[in-house]
């Protein structure tokens, strides 16, 4: 699947793959996504202590693993060891904390792909292994540069990716009401889409990304009336963790 002008509307997309009924940000999370109909998902990447690509929410192990403390005082061999699906229940126990690259050899374009990198990863000093750089090498090289979605709260790391493969699509993540000095760093970029705290959505601000042939894909919508509000607003699409059940309700 690739990024085309006739993109289904809304595009429901799997918030860290099918999080209400699989442990998040894991293969199995991701193809339950696929088998569900989600048209898109959304993953999160930060770097090991040995600087490998991995794909987990938090900074720290102890709320998605049986792990603890900082995700970044782990080798990427170290975090294989870990539980990543016990926690969310017993059946999924063995569940791994997965690799960008494990995740880019699974979906193989089958859909879309948002990978948002985290702003904790971000590193000022650009070193050869950033983690911009890293990703952006690993899509690269798996031939899904058409098909993903790079998202990050920290501008400079959106621009970094640019810079790096002009081609790429871009999204602004923002938790607050999108502050006029935000928008003015970024907006040079041509970002694809603004992706922000849906409760920060008006359609006013809907109407002035459209005039600006922006997206708007809001997170994290989980009940019917909020989707609805927002579908009516004009959005493009949202991130939900249950997107079988958004798909039933909306299609």
């Amino acid at each position: 699947m690739k990024f085309t002008s006739d993109l289904t509307s809304p595009l429901i997309i799997a918030h860290r793959g099918f999080r209400s009924k699989y442990p998040e940000n894991t293969l199995t999370a991701f193809e339950a996504a696929i088998d569900a109909g989600a048209k898109m998902i959304e993953l999160d990447v930060t770097l090991s202590k040995d600087r490998e690509v991995i794909v987990i929410h938090d900074d720290t192990l102890d709320r998605t693993t049986n792990g603890k403390g900082p995700v970044k005082k782990y080798s990427l061999a170290e975090l294989k060891r870990l539980d990543a699906g016990s926690w969310f229940d017993s059946s999924f126990k063995g569940e791994q904390i997965p690799t960008l690259g494990q995740v880019l050899d699974l979906i193989k374009n089958r859909i879309l792909l948002n990978i948002e990198i985290k702003k904790s990863a971000y590193e000022s000093d650009s070193p050869n292994d950033a983690i911009e750089k890293q990703v952006a090498g690993l899509v690269s090289m798996a031939g899904c540069l058409d098909s993903v979605l790079f998202s990050s709260f920290e501008p400079a790391i959106l621009k970094s990716i640019v810079k790096i493969e002009n081609r790429s699509r871009i999204a602004l993540l923002t938790e607050k009401p999108l502050a006029k000095k935000t928008w003015e760093f970024c907006k040079d970029l041509t970002p694809f889409s603004w992706n922000p705290d849906y409760r920060s959505v008006t359609e006013g601000r809907v109407q002035e990304m459209h005039g600006k042939n922006i997206r708007v894909f809001p997170y994290t919508v989980n009940s019917l009336s909020d989707a609805k509000r927002l579908v009516e607003m004009g959005v493009d699409g949202f991130f939900t963790d249950d997107p079988a059940l958004m798909i039933s309700l909306l299609f």
